[in-house]
């Protein structure tokens, strides 16, 4: 069984539709279902906040993996675990104290995430790798969904890959943006362990099938 995961993110599905939606993410094989949350003030983009985790929380059957594209996102832990996140995720850019925050999370006891957006290397988590349960590197610019991948990218997930490496750690290497059956080998081979998918998977077809074959990517080179 392939060991990566694949989030589909629930920014990219039909919200008339939205039962169903999570129903066909639940018969799926995708391991966790990513939801995206945006203030309007640290990106151009207004989204959906507590409420709607709550719902999808009753209707999903896979762990939520929450991103948080908001400032102060402190003020919300709390309230975002209780909603029923399993995963969240904070940014780097958004979190001077960032040390106190990934401890936040975890004593809530969701796993504690943070992303790093396009422009932002890798080498700022250095002092905080070993606490973190999840790096999510930004494939695109954060506030929309079906941009282009960046392809710089897939540097930034070979060199945190060596970093987790050398430190023997655990955490997870998550990539969001702009991902498909057309790159999504690419990345796995670079080191990402999690892919964040969205109108490739909802905009497909057959998003099930879509999910599988994601999923089922030969990892005998990693």
């Amino acid at each position: 069984m392939p060991k990566h995961k694949i989030a589909p993110s629930l920014l990219a599905a039909d919200f008339t539709r939205l039962r169903e939606e999570v129903e066909m993410v639940n018969n799926s094989v995708a391991d966790w279902l990513h939801l995206d949350v945006m203030d309007g003030r640290f990106v151009p983009n207004l989204t959906f906040g507590m409420l709607i985790v709550e719902a999808v929380r009753q209707l999903s059957t896979k762990p939520l993996d929450v991103h948080l594209m908001i400032v102060e996102p402190e003020r919300y832990v709390g309230a975002f675990r209780q909603a029923g996140a399993d995963v969240i995720t904070v940014h780097y850019e958004a979190c001077p104290h960032l040390h106190r925050i990934i401890h936040q999370i975890k004593e809530t006891g969701a796993m504690a995430g943070v992303a790093l957006n396009p422009h932002t290397p890798v080498g700022v988590l250095e002092n905080v790798l070993e606490e973190v349960d999840l790096i999510c590197l930004m494939s695109v610019n954060p506030g929309f969904g079906g941009q282009k991948f960046i392809y710089q990218t897939l540097s930034k997930v070979r060199h945190l890959r060596e970093m987790l490496t050398t430190l023997n750690s655990s955490a997870l290497v998550e990539v969001d943006g702009g991902i498909g059956l057309q790159n999504a080998e690419v990345i796995l081979r670079a080191g990402a362990d999690v892919l964040v998918v969205g109108s490739s998977v909802f905009g497909s077809r057959d998003p099930a099938a879509t999910i599988a074959t994601m999923k089922a990517l030969n990892e005998s080179w990693l």
